[in-house]
């Protein structure tokens, strides 16, 4: 706090988030973002490596035009502060702006996170990252504004799937009431997050449901499904990348599977993977354990090679990682 309080109002501050956001890195960074300008900040920037595309579902958060693509971020910035974030890796080329900056703050919620900030408020039990964001701005003396609510309830809502998860505590709902209270529409909100989608999208997810596997005898006999999703899949629908996320959903419903698997291909022989437990497995050592990290019950990791060779890999290691 006192970090922010010294080098915000009158530095450059930048606000970092990871490769392929999400909602609750969009949603915290935004939000925050909007919350500094209430403190007078009057130089912020937004951004995330890689390909400057926000999904479809996060273009109409307030806040957007605090967002600059890679290039264009400070490239000498006075404060950086880091949200949703386990691991320098996932800052992509962003990372150089850590070095340069008097100051470098995490926000997270990652219990796989490797400390890498200056200042590092990492809190595993929250929900979201929103959550620590939230409180931060508390603590600053920032009060709620609808603009900020609707960034943090956006980003509150998709980590907690729709508050359905098990990490929905009271705290959860509380803070949910506070954002409500400042007068946006839940209900708005998450038609446009949850239930919107093109009509592509809807081809798309039934041709990949179509091709997924089921392995009963996987993760000790609690069982393991999983499906693959290409870009060629992609281009014969007209879908955005962004569309492959909410896959893993339908997936992991599967009665039969304790552990759900989302291959999603990024190039020619590289996979992001999905990983979701019902809670017979600690999915985020998996990931750990193949490069990546996460959440007990939802994490992920890159994987290379084929989607049958992403998924024999991820197999072998359930077994290690039974709760």
């Amino acid at each position: 706090m006192a970090a922010i309080r010294e080098h915000a109002p009158a530095g450059r501050v930048l606000l970092i988030c990871h490769v392929n956001p999400d909602g609750d890195a969009l949603g915290s960074m935004l939000g925050f973002g909007l919350g500094l300008r209430r403190m007078g900040v009057s130089q912020v920037q937004a951004t995330f490596p890689g390909e400057f595309e926000v999904p479809e579902p996060f273009v109409a958060l307030p806040g957007m035009d605090l967002l600059v693509p890679e290039p264009q971020a400070y490239p000498d910035p006075d404060l950086v502060i880091v949200f949703d974030v386990a691991a320098e890796s996932r800052l992509g080329g962003l990372v150089d702006r850590l070095a340069p900056a008097k100051a470098a703050v995490v926000l997270d919620h990652h219990a796989s996170n490797t400390g890498f900030g200056g200042i590092n408020l990492v809190d595993a039990e929250a929900a979201a990252t929103s959550v620590v964001a939230e409180e931060l701005l508390s603590r600053l003396g920032v009060p709620l504004d609808a603009g900020i609510a609707e960034c943090l309830y956006v980003a509150l809502a998709t980590d907690t799937g729709s508050f359905k998860f098990d990490m929905t505590t009271p705290r959860v709902h509380e803070m949910a009431a506070r954002l409500i209270a400042t007068g946006i529409r839940p209900g708005d909100i998450s038609r446009r997050i949850f239930d919107t989608r093109p009509f592509g999208a809807m081809k798309l997810f039934a041709e990949v449901l179509a091709r997924a596997a089921l392995d009963p005898t996987a993760a000790g006999g609690h069982g393991m499904v999983w499906t693959h999703v290409t870009q060629a899949d992609l281009e014969r629908h007209g879908q955005r990348p962004y569309v492959m996320d909410a896959l893993i959903d339908p997936v992991r419903t599967v009665a039969e599977a304790d552990v759900a698997v989302l291959v999603k291909q990024l190039g020619e022989a590289e996979w992001a993977v999905s990983l979701r437990s019902k809670g017979a497995v600690d999915v985020s050592a998996v990931a750990v354990a193949m490069g990546g990290g996460g959440h007990r019950l939802a994490a992920g990791f890159t994987g290379y090679g084929t989607p049958g060779d992403v998924v024999v890999a991820v197999r072998e290691k359930l077994d290690q990682f039974l709760i």
